[in-house]
C-alpha cells in the first residue's frame, strides 16, 4: 500500500542525500519514479547534495499541478511507481494535498524531503501540511552539530556576516562563509542568542589537508 512519508531534519543532515539514495534504490528494483525539486541551491530542474551527488528533477513552481502531471503521465502509457519530492518545504499546501491525493487514489508512494522551519524559527507551509497529512515522519539520522559542539536544531540565515531573524522566508542560499546570504545550524540556544560562528569564535572553515600544499 502506497505511503506519503516525510523525511525531515534540520539544514545539513543529508535531506538531498537521501533523496537521490532513494530514487537509486528504488530505481535498482526496476520501478520508475519521478523526481521533483524547488529552489535547489544548484540551480532549477535539479537535485543537489552536498557531498557533490546530483539528478535532473522536474521544478516545482508555485502553479505546478502534481495531480495533472502523474496523471498525464499516467495516460500516455507511461509507468509511475514512486514520486521523490525535494525541498518540499517550499510547496504550497495545495500542492501536498495533491501529492496525498496521488497516494491514495492512484497508489503511488510519495517520499518528500525537507526542513520544517525556516530561519525564524516558523514552519514552512509546506512542511506545516506535510505535518498533518504524512503517513509517517521520519527524523534523519545525520545530526549536524552547533559550533559548540551540540546538536544542531536551528537554521540560521546569515546576511552580510549578521544572523537576522526577519526577512521574507525564502531567500536562496548557501552554507559557503563567503556568500551574501547564507545559512547556518545553530543549536536552540545559540539561534536564541542570535550567535553564529563567528560572534562565538570558531572559525568553521575546514583545515586543509596534510597533502594540500605538495608539490605535484
Amino acid at each position: 500500500m502506497a505511503a506519503l512519508t516525510y523525511f525531515t531534519g534540520p539544514m545539513n543532515c543529508g535531506k538531498s542525500t537521501l533523496a537521490l539514495q532513494v530514487d537509486y534504490t528504488e530505481a535498482s528494483a526496476g520501478r520508475r519514479g519521478l523526481l521533483f525539486t524547488c529552489f535547489d541551491r544548484g540551480g532549477q530542474a535539479v537535485i543537489s547534495s552536498r557531498i557533490g551527488l546530483s539528478a535532473t528533477a522536474i521544478e516545482v513552481t508555485p502553479t505546478f499541478d502534481f495531480w495533472a502531471h502523474v496523471t498525464e503521465e499516467l495516460t500516455s502509457g507511461h509507468r509511475v511507481d514512486y514520486l521523490v519530492c525535494d525541498e518540499a518545504q517550499f510547496y504550497t499546501e495545495a500542492q501536498v494535498d495533491d501529492l496525498s491525493r496521488i497516494v491514495d487514489e492512484l497508489d503511488i508512494d510519495a517520499s518528500c524531503f525537507g526542513i520544517l522551519t525556516d530561519f525564524r524559527t516558523e514552519l514552512f507551509p509546506g512542511s506545516r501540511r506535510l505535518v498533518e497529512l504524512a503517513d509517517r515522519i521520519e527524523m534523519l539520522q545525520a545530526r549536524p552539530r552547533c559550533w559548540c559542539g551540540a546538536r544542531a536544531t536551528h537554521n540560521a540565515r546569515i546576511v552580510n556576516g549578521v544572523m537576522v531573524v526577519e526577512g521574507d522566508q525564502i531567500a536562496i542560499g548557501d552554507m559557503d562563509a563567503g556568500a551574501v546570504v547564507r545559512y547556518e545550524v545553530l543549536c536552540r540556544r545559540h539561534h536564541r542568542l542570535r550567535m553564529p560562528s563567528k560572534l562565538g569564535g570558531v572559525d568553521l572553515t575546514p583545515d586543509p589537508l596534510p597533502f594540500d600544499d605538495a608539490p605535484a
